[in-house]
């Protein structure tokens, strides 16, 4: 054999090994390696029927693409099917088609959408083929009016996309409760939804976090939002707003107990200090956490004093479950002693502490604080707002806003978010809404941008609304 035949005869096989392989002799579809990536979703060739087909009479719809579709994931999920059948149809794919077996009886004269969210992907590169939507009427038009909006959290303003959007036809208060709705939406990234080839009318709408998949509103601990009135859909109709709450937090389940008895160093009457390793805050009160409740204290045999043993006039003590706080005027940069004498305080065992202690600590300056001075537009004085500063999603200090420019020399440096909170029943804090009652929660307007404030400086923000 010649050495160019020879050559010839390797190459060829190596090229055919890349594409049949399989040790029992059988071809499996591959990819030749090398060449650009594929970033291209699946392309649709055709569908049986056509999209946008009228007087559809049949059960069966098939589309047919240009690749090969990835087998389709978790599709009652995330494949919705408006308006919305008693009996999810059968959804498969099957190399380049898509095949779809409806299981319902279809009403006369209804327009259907059919949209597949994320779920079309090719197989080589998981490229996906995104919202595509697949409409049919089994009358002789498609209907074509569309209710587009936001869902907004109502504590925090901010959006959750795990949300769903219900929408009921000629409904009553009471349907969102027992019975499916017509048409399901879900909740993008930013909030917003939409609802296409609607029927005119009248309509509900809600939304929902689906805890049970029942599509009803049935636990006071499921986030929902609903509107005021009645949706009348026309080729004029408002976006709409919808703010989700949650009536009754999620009850915790109780952490775990440990049975065995409490030896005898555990069942000592201990605490903490709050300043323990950092200086006191000018502006809260010193306390002592202990580890059991506390049954009863002695405020006279808990002295606060400087470094000369001199007692600090203008203390008062507060005690709550296992806390003892002490309130004063604190001193900026200043020296303390907290003298605590072993029976100042007793648990509800009636123990008391083993012996007597002499706490130091000092607190901070003025200057490890900063100044921050916010100046608000557009702020609408009548709804009680309440200025919030938060941190991972807990409020660490709120405020009481009564005026234009609001100021405060003593905030703890730090990067916040700012919230408004319109406070209805003016109590200082967030209320959800109670829909036995048609009452909204109250809103919340978050700032879009972060705040961070600097010790010793003065940090001056415009805010407008």
């Amino acid at each position: 054999m010649r050495l160019s035949y020879l050559v010839y005869f390797i190459l060829s096989f190596s090229f055919a090994a890349t594409i049949i392989t399989g040790s029992t002799g059988c071809a499996q579809i591959g990819a030749i390696s090398g060449g650009e990536k594929d970033t291209l979703a699946p392309k649709l060739l055709s569908a049986d029927p056509k999209l946008r087909s009228t007087n559809f009479t049949g059960n069966k719809i098939t589309f047919t693409f240009d690749e090969y579709i990835d087998e389709l994931q978790d599709v009652q999920s995330n494949v919705l099917v408006s308006p919305l059948p008693k009996n999810n149809p059968e959804i498969r794919s099957k190399l380049k088609t898509i095949t779809i077996k409806l299981k319902d009886t279809l009403l006369e004269n209804t327009t259907y959408s059919i949209n597949f969210g994320n779920v079309i992907k090719d197989v080589n590169e998981g490229n996906i083929f995104k919202d595509f939507t697949y409409v049919f009427s089994t009358g002789n038009t498609i209907d074509s009016l569309i209710v587009t909006g936001k869902v907004q959290m109502a504590e925090t303003g901010k959006s959750d996309s795990t949300l769903i959007v219900l929408l009921y036809r000629n409904a009553n208060d009471s349907s969102v409760q027992q019975i499916k709705p017509n048409y399901i939406a879900n909740v993008k990234g930013d909030g917003s939804f939409n609802f296409t080839n609607l029927p005119a009318g009248n309509y509900n709408i809600y939304a929902l976090k689906d805890g049970d998949g029942g599509k009803t509103y049935n636990a006071k601990t499921e986030l929902f939002a609903f509107t005021g009135a009645p949706l009348t859909v026309s080729d004029s109709t408002a976006p709409v707003n919808l703010f989700a709450y949650a009536e009754e937090k999620t009850s915790k389940l109780p952490a775990a107990t440990n049975t065995k008895p409490k030896t005898a160093a555990q069942k000592k009457l201990r605490y903490t200090l709050s300043a323990a390793g950092a200086k006191q805050d000018l502006k809260d009160s010193l306390t002592l956490d202990f580890n059991n409740p506390i049954k009863k204290f002695d405020s006279t045999k808990i002295i606060l004093t400087d470094t000369n043993y001199v007692p600090v006039s203008g203390v008062f003590y507060v005690a709550d479950s296992n806390k003892l706080k002490l309130i004063t005027k604190w001193i900026e940069d200043f020296d303390y002693k907290l003298i605590i004498q072993n029976n100042a305080v007793t648990d509800i065992t009636d123990s008391t502490l083993t012996k007597a202690d002499t706490l130091r600590f000092k607190t901070k300056k003025v200057s490890d604080y900063g100044t921050v001075v916010f100046r608000f537009g557009n702020l609408d004085f009548n709804k009680h707002p309440v200025l919030q500063f938060v941190q991972q999603d807990i409020v660490k200090a709120s405020f009481t806003l009564t005026q234009k420019e609001w100021r405060n020399k003593l905030f703890n440096p730090g990067e916040y978010e700012i919230r408004i909170l319109y406070d209805a029943n003016n109590n200082g804090i967030w209320d959800p809404g109670n829909y036995a009652k048609k009452m909204q929660p109250e809103q919340v307007i978050v700032l879009p941008k972060k705040i961070t404030i600097r010790e010793n400086w003065e940090n001056e923000s415009d805010i407008n609304l």
